[in-house]
């Protein structure tokens, strides 16, 4: 039995890699030398961001369960409507803040701290975040929010600590973040190797017939093999190609069929994104030429990508070649409707992004993708991915970029 076959006697359509583990063994070890982040590492992002906090004249920062719960405290859980999060004051010692039911589970991920404070169902979490603050000495001053926290905690520590001000924590939790360390830089490089062994495994997989849902789920076990957690595999064929996101229409894989992929995993929960456009056949001359465009335009990014340059003038200089070429202009298509990357690291989208009016500076230690794309309505579409990292003397590839439209992984 062949993949399409069992794809087909399993009505495969999103099926799980682990399902799949018998039809496609593993065949490459986990990520090497891929180390978790260690707890003196999350002790040294404590201190930075209490160092911030302290400039920026911040009592304390809170954070919700999320990537930046995980970034400080090693906590790594989901959001529901039930509250955990963490308080990290300016002067001293972090908090945790979680249902009591759900203590063993915390501490089991929890790498820094030990003050564990639980709630149970019929009591109000949010005083315990305004009986940390007090435990602290912070009984007026600011709290800074992490950008992400919903507005029903926001509500609840307004009720509950009313003289303390609630003010933005976008600033000082970016100025952590967005700077990779190498210990982050080494898993991002880990997860990008992953994510390109397993589109060289899929590549020479592909039979006609197939389906997007049948590719994705090949890709998603393919990543597995190689060691890397999946997190996405957007398969887009023919006319689908040419919306950034695809179209509800029905898509099989035939000779001449355009492929465009975008796919990414995690490996200790850093991130890859990378994608890739090839002709299952013989690319036409009007592909072929599209997908030169584009890969000029990645070659154009990352020329631009310097240190102290402007975010957004990173998006100018490829969209004005576009624009010379033919396409656009701006955002509109026949051309590149979307920004031309953005940030990335423990969540696969993270500010800032490389967009038109982005005026923060490149700095050594940022993250981005390089994902220009043109899009031709009706025909067929064209994305190039690779993420990057400034450098004080240019941009560092995680992966080389696409070689030719023949060849697309080298």
């Amino acid at each position: 039995m062949n993949k399409r076959e069992f794809l087909q006697a399993t009505g495969a359509l999103g099926i799980g890699a682990a399902a799949l583990g018998d039809v496609w063994p593993a065949r490459a070890a986990a990520p090497s030398a891929a180390e978790p982040i260690t707890p003196a590492e999350r002790s040294a992002r404590i201190d930075k961001v209490q160092e911030l906090m302290r400039a920026a004249g911040i009592a304390a920062l809170l954070v919700e369960a999320g990537s930046t719960l995980d970034y400080f405290t090693g906590v790594r859980w989901w959001r529901s409507e039930r509250f955990t999060g963490a308080v990290i004051p300016a002067e001293s010692e972090l908090a945790i803040v979680t249902p009591r039911f759900e203590e063993s589970s915390i501490r089991e991920s929890l790498a820094i701290g030990n003050d564990v404070r639980t709630w149970n169902e019929d009591e109000d979490p949010f005083e315990l975040v305004a009986g940390i603050l007090a435990d602290r000495g912070v009984k007026s001053g600011r709290l800074a929010i992490e950008e992400t926290v919903r507005w029903f905690i926001v509500e609840g520590i307004r009720r509950a600590a009313p003289g303390i001000e609630l003010v933005a924590g976008a600033g000082i939790v970016r100025g952590c973040r967005m700077i990779k360390t190498p210990a982050e830089l080494a898993l991002m490089q880990a997860a990008n190797d992953v994510t390109l062994a397993a589109y060289r495994q899929l590549h020479g997989e592909l039979e006609p017939g197939m389906r997007p849902g049948d590719i994705a789920s090949l890709m998603a076990a393919a990543t597995s093999a190689h060691g890397g957690t999946p997190e996405f595999s957007l398969v887009l064929l023919n006319e689908a190609s040419a919306y950034p996101h695809g179209s509800d229409q029905p898509q099989t894989l035939h000779e001449d069929s355009l492929v465009l992929m975008d796919c990414g995993c995690s490996v200790h929960g850093y991130q890859s994104d990378i994608s890739r456009t090839w002709v299952y056949g013989e690319p036409t001359k009007k592909q072929r030429d599209v997908w030169n465009t584009v890969k000029r335009g990645q070659e154009l990014a990352l020329e631009a990508a310097t240190v102290s340059t402007p975010a957004g003038r990173v998006d100018d200089v490829v969209r004005d070649y576009y624009e010379r070429a033919g396409f656009g202009p701006g955002y509109c298509t026949p051309g590149l409707p979307h920004r031309l990357g953005h940030g990335i690291g423990m969540d696969g989208h993270e500010p800032v992004n490389f967009v038109q009016g982005e005026r923060t500076p490149l700095a050594p230690g940022m993250c981005f993708s390089n994902e220009p794309g043109l899009y031709i309505p009706g025909e067929f579409g064209v994305r190039l991915e690779d993420c990057l990292v400034i450098t004080d003397e240019e941009p560092r590839l995680f992966t080389a970029l696409s070689p030719s439209i023949e060849k697309p992984f080298g």
